[in-house]
């Protein structure tokens, strides 16, 4: 990705990032990121992983920024040593990228907000054919992009940014710097049906959705809301795309919640839980702070934290490892176990 709209010397990345320069190179100003591979004198790009570290040697990125432990260096690049090099990398990106998005206040003439929405529209940003109904708040500095539908009652902070065709429901709130991915949908019913004369008859979902300060919802991720009560993600947690919350779940602070994951209803996770990809709670299961469960990973009962978790049901790492590596070695063991038999018979 190149940027035109902020360029930035060697000393202001530097200071930027806290680093060190530990190699000359011949450029002195940057206004664009790349990978290593693909990078050019005006780019920034990083080492962060070891696998890249031959297009690393061979890159002709302007400036690379590395961790401590490296001690070679590409000729031509500036090399600057930084703690953490993909942190680092992002700062650089926010900093460039800083002027690409431009917050305008206002409302445009195609949005339609209800007379009683409480909002100062000098610093709010509401764009084309949005919607925002009546009993709604907004704080300062949100921006709410086009086609975003706004129930009744919802209460969004301050610095959200709700990109295109988000729609949140009635009476769900929105703490501050909220970040919601394209077309994430806060506060769909919970799924809930009683079987009732031989039809499956809807249950009422009255509760709403709470997202509190820094989250972020990926794309075409559901939130349910509640049956009664509070559906809750927890501070600073993030929820990729293609991710199911149903109502009631309630996450702790600062979990990673990544794609095509389900949370069934009222389970609940401590405080930075990690579920990876396709993996799944059972409803009403407790997960402990810090545990991790991997891809794929079914929880059928209660998990204690600070623990790794695999299989289906989940069971602590080197337990599962164990078990599939038992039923590897069926086929070799059956094989055996028939020339045995034949053996016996044979002698028999």
């Amino acid at each position: 990705m190149h940027s035109i709209y902020v360029q930035l010397t060697l000393e202001e990345i530097i200071e930027l990032t806290s680093g060190k320069l530990v190699s000359e190179g011949s450029a002195s100003s940057f206004n664009g990121l790349a990978s290593l591979k693909e990078a050019c004198a005006a780019d920034v790009s990083f080492l962060g992983n070891e696998k890249y570290y031959a297009d690393y040697l061979a890159t002709n990125a302007g400036v690379v920024l590395v961790p401590s432990i490296v001690d070679e260096f590409p000729g031509g690049s500036v090399a600057i040593e930084v703690d953490n090099p993909s942190f680092a990398f992002g700062l650089i990106v926010k900093k460039l990228a800083s002027k690409q998005r431009v917050f305008k206040a206002g409302v445009h003439p195609a949005a339609w907000v209800a007379d009683d929405v409480v909002f100062n529209a000098d610093k709010v940003s509401i764009k084309a054919g949005a919607v925002v109904e009546s009993g709604s708040r907004i704080g300062d500095g949100t921006e709410i992009n086009s086609n975003v539908s706004i129930g009744e009652g919802v209460v969004i902070g301050e610095e959200c940014v709700l990109h295109s065709n988000v729609v949140v429901r009635e009476f769900c709130e929105l703490e501050d710097r909220v970040i919601l991915q394209p077309s994430c949908v806060i506060g769909s019913d919970g799924y809930g049906y009683e079987l009732v004369d031989g039809r499956h008859t809807k249950v009422d979902q009255v509760g709403i959705v709470v997202l509190q300060n820094d989250v972020e919802i990926g794309a075409n991720t559901a939130i349910d809301r509640a049956r009664f009560g509070r559906t809750i993600i927890g501070e600073g947690t993030k929820v990729d795309n293609l991710v199911q919350v149903a109502h009631n779940v309630v996450t702790g602070k600062h979990c990673l919640i990544v794609a095509q994951t389900g949370l069934a209803g009222s389970c609940e996770l401590g405080n930075y839980v990690t579920v990876a990809a396709q993996a799944g709670v059972a409803g009403h299961i407790k997960v402990g702070d810090q545990a991790v469960l991997l891809g794929r990973t079914g929880a059928a009962k209660n998990l204690a934290g600070a623990q790794m978790y695999m299989g289906m049901p989940a069971r602590p790492v080197k337990e599962e490892q164990k078990k599939l590596a038992s039923l590897a070695r069926l086929p070799k063991l059956l094989k055996e176990f028939k020339e045995l038999k034949k053996s016996l018979n044979d002698a028999g």
